[in-house]
């Protein structure tokens, strides 16, 4: 029977005694092998690695986490999977929890402005997760209940998708930055009516990408309106109804920088069905880097935030968090690290492309 053979016959697994009676060693050694210990000689590791391969000998994680004091196991808490943000989020955490061994708990908030956090996080703790990503974002009011429950947390914490928060661990895009870069690309291919249409403005995001596009335009020397401005709600059916109402009270608009490339499909669907040509008579920039904005009728440009490294970058912060808590008392070199976008430039936004005179 070889070793992939004998790893499928879950009805019999092999012990930690088995593999060091069939490497000739103790089964102190195998175990200093398994947890990846120094002291153990390179021949004599190859050996048990060889065996451990041969016999599909798997260590208890149980074992483990009662030798190490620690579950490996990290919690979860999120809210509004329905959306693409959060759900891609959640597929880095996953990915990259594997990759370094942890398993998840996972709680969902049935809203995001969900306020009676405490048994939330009672929860966790009775469950012994090493470490908590807040992967929430920030919606309304639902970070104020930081102050009252935080400083009793005896494990780290890491939040995602937030406002610089003192003694918070937080890691975001730079969703100002976002909407500055759509903006002025936008006014570098020579548009100057640039509307905006916003996600939610509970959203904190959605804030901060409509001040990138302010800011854009102030220093290019344009006044932006609040008429030039409407508001959706992520989906495509929101942009659909925030852009008509945006012609009605923008009729001289030449470019729109849309908050998400969902609505942003939208907008380039009616105007299509509206006789408008893109990019010649209205320029449009989204926010995400869909891979399926790249085969619409006219390829959307669109400002790029990797939820998937978001999630990725989370763990990893959230897993030398708790290998710093192990280490020193208390919890230690909390920071920001701000994730930058990426301007992705499609056919959408190139005005000067149309504009150009044809070769002889």
């Amino acid at each position: 029977m070889t070793g992939r053979d004998r790893t499928l016959n879950f009805s019999k697994r092999p012990t930690i005694k088995e593999v060091a009676q069939a490497a000739g060693v103790s089964t102190q050694t195998v175990s200093r092998v398994i947890n990846d210990r120094p002291d153990v000689a390179g021949e004599t590791r190859e050996k048990i690695n060889r065996v451990i391969e041969e016999l599909g000998y798997q260590p208890s994680a149980l074992a483990r986490s009662l030798i190490q004091q620690r579950s490996y196991t990290l919690g979860v808490v999120t809210a509004g999977l329905k959306h693409m943000g959060p759900s891609r989020t959640l597929n880095g955490i996953t990915f990259q929890s594997e990759k370094m061994g942890y398993s998840l708990l996972l709680k969902e908030l049935p809203r995001f402005d969900t306020e009676n956090i405490k048994p939330l996080l009672q929860n966790l703790l009775s469950h012994h997760v090493d470490g908590i990503l807040w992967a929430v974002p920030q919606v309304g009011d639902n970070r104020s209940w930081l102050n009252d429950e935080l400083p009793d947390l005896p494990i780290p914490i890491v939040f995602l998708t937030m406002e610089n928060h003192p003694g918070l661990t937080i890691i975001s895009f730079d969703n100002f930055l976002a909407g500055r870069m759509a903006t002025e690309h936008l006014l570098q291919q020579g548009y100057r009516r640039i509307g905006h249409i916003a996600g939610p403005l509970d959203w904190w995001e959605s804030r901060q990408r409509k001040a990138g596009w302010k800011s854009a335009l102030n220093a290019a020397g344009i006044e932006a309106l609040e008429s030039h401005c409407t508001e959706g709600n992520w989906s495509s059916s929101s942009g659909e109804a925030a852009f008509k109402q945006l012609l009605n009270q923008y009729p001289d608009m030449d470019a729109v920088f849309v908050g998400n490339d969902q609505m942003a499909m939208s907008v380039i669907q009616i105007a299509c069905k509206n006789n408008i040509d893109i990019p010649r008579d209205l320029g449009v920039i989204g926010v995400d880097g869909l891979s399926e904005s790249a085969y619409l009728s006219t390829p959307l440009t669109t400002i790029v935030l990797d939820q998937y490294l978001l999630g990725c970058t989370a763990v990893e912060e959230i897993v030398h968090a708790v290998e710093r808590s192990r280490e020193h008392s208390g919890h230690e070199n909390q920071r920001t690290i701000i994730l930058s976008p990426e301007l992705l430039v499609r056919e959408s936004s190139l005005r000067l492309r149309t504009l150009e005179p044809a070769s002889p």
